[in-house]
């Protein structure tokens, strides 16, 4: 279980990684290509949650939240690479919450996983600046394409740094089975 949380964590920051880097080296991009880079990334995102889901053993609260959250992202890849000229206010909005929702998930994702995770502290400062990021978002939807390229790819590389920390915490952590396994050899 400990290796898919690994995994699902490393797929999940290295898509909001290479979505930030993307962003903010094109920041000028169209609202077509923005629209098309956030749709991917959505859908990978969504994709590996739903994944972690259906893949996981364990408590179904964890498992409906990671569902839950699959199916949202899915849907707004999905709905955004279907109708990539969108206004831009449109966009602002799809995106501004689908990082509310993301964020609210990754909070409460952080709590449950308190046990399973030694520092649980990096996915609940990923899931707060997800939800600062939507609310700034929807706060300002005026402000145009560029800033929101910028804002979601500062967003995206901090949410795929902190994420991809937690997996490399959770690559250094042992289970307690495996740890009592090594202790029992060396007795």
């Amino acid at each position: 279980m400990r290796q898919q949380l690994k995994w699902m964590l490393v797929l999940r920051g290295g898509a909001a990684m290479m979505f930030g880097i993307l962003a903010l080296i094109w920041p000028g991009v169209t609202v077509l290509a923005l629209a098309l880079l956030f749709g991917a990334y959505a859908l990978v995102d969504g994709v590996a949650l739903l994944v972690g889901a259906l893949r996981r053993e364990g408590a179904k609260g964890h498992r409906l939240a990671h569902a839950v959250g699959g199916v949202l992202g899915i849907a707004a890849g999905l709905i955004t690479i279907a109708w990539p000229g969108v206004t831009a206010l449109a966009l602002v909005a799809v995106v501004g919450a689908w990082a509310v929702v993301t964020g609210v998930a990754e909070l409460w994702a952080a709590v449950h996983f308190r046990r399973e995770l030694h520092h649980e502290w990096l996915l609940f400062v990923a899931g707060a600046a997800s939800l600062v990021a939507g609310v700034l978002i929807l706060a300002r939807p005026d402000v145009g394409a560029l800033t929101v390229a910028q804002v979601l790819g500062l967003y995206a590389l901090i949410s795929g740094a902190l994420v991809l920390a937690s997996a490399w915490r959770l690559h250094g952590t042992t289970s307690p089975a495996r740890s009592a396994r090594r202790h029992a050899r060396h007795a």
